[in-house]
């Protein structure tokens, strides 16, 4: 499924509703190749949880359901609800399997939309259900690490809108351990990427003040990442691989220990009945 302008192009897999590709007019690939040797994931979307629960379980109202990483969304075959030259929607909702693992009634729908040199991903969720529903919403985009035109990995930077000068979340086995891993921003807004950062996993921001962030390469090559309204972000790869994700959350894993009712999992939402919760993710390659 792709849609296209004069500037850019892009390919979304209906399962998971992914986007699978960002090519411009020159025909350069903007995200992952998803080397199966590391990660075969591009872009999946987080829902209804973001990150790990602990032991793998949660709880509503003293019943206790098992959920993979960042939930089920990412697996699930979307339907399409209308397309054009520069925008297609998807929509995926409940059924009895979802309902069995995540016993509410939603809908998550998906737009993607060119327009202007940028990708705009809009992700609604809606409770469709009488009861309050407990969630979370990610976006975990791949993207070409090195930069398309840059000779290879080194000298790539992230720059942040704002200063960040917080200590980072750290993760101790995908489970939130503490907010006491040292920054290793330069002058509070710059990081060096460099693929010994993420040997104990995710670079974790929560509590953000900046609203875009900009990846770019020694010789030019930029992108911009904008993410109104989220508070927390990740970044992350594995060591060796070609591919940086800059992740937009709005939720986090487990913290160590915790035993409690998803509604009082940190960084959960609660949506009221028939109530919507719209997650924006703008990409402005350059």
């Amino acid at each position: 499924m792709t849609i296209s302008d004069e500037a850019l192009s892009a390919a979304v897999n209906p399962l998971g509703a992914e986007l699978s590709s960002l090519t411009d007019t020159g025909g350069r690939e903007w995200m992952t190749n998803a080397d199966p040797a590391f990660w075969t994931g591009r872009s999946p979307l987080l829902f209804p949880i973001v990150g790990a629960l602990n032991g793998g379980r949660y709880r509503v109202d003293g019943v206790t359901y098992e959920l993979p990483p960042h939930g089920f969304a990412r697996r699930r075959e979307f339907a399409q609800l209308g397309r054009s030259d520069t925008q297609v929607r998807f929509r995926l909702t409940d059924d009895a399997a979802t309902r069995a693992i995540y016993p509410f009634g939603f809908a998550l729908d998906v737009e993607y939309r060119i327009g202007n040199g940028a990708l705009t991903i809009i992700c609604t969720v809606t409770n469709q259900g009488d009861t309050p529903m407990p969630c979370s919403f990610g976006y975990h985009p791949a993207f070409a690490w090195p930069l398309p035109g840059e000779a290879g990995k080194n000298g790539h930077m992230l720059r942040f809108e704002a200063d960040e000068p917080g200590m980072l979340t750290r993760l101790d086995r995908g489970l939130v351990a503490g907010a006491d891993r040292a920054s290793p921003l330069a002058d509070g807004r710059t990081l060096a990427l460099d693929d010994a950062l993420f040997t104990e996993d995710a670079l974790i921001w929560d509590g953000l003040a900046s609203r875009t962030v900009d990846y770019s390469g020694p010789n030019g090559a930029r992108l911009q990442v904008a993410f109104p309204g989220a508070d927390t972000i990740g970044v992350w790869t594995k060591p060796g691989a070609r591919f940086l994700c800059i992740e937009p959350w709005w939720g986090i894993a487990d913290p160590r220990g915790f035993t409690g009712e998803l509604r009082d999992k940190p960084g959960m939402m609660v949506l009221a009945p028939h109530d919507s919760r719209r997650f924006t993710m703008i990409v402005t390659p350059h």
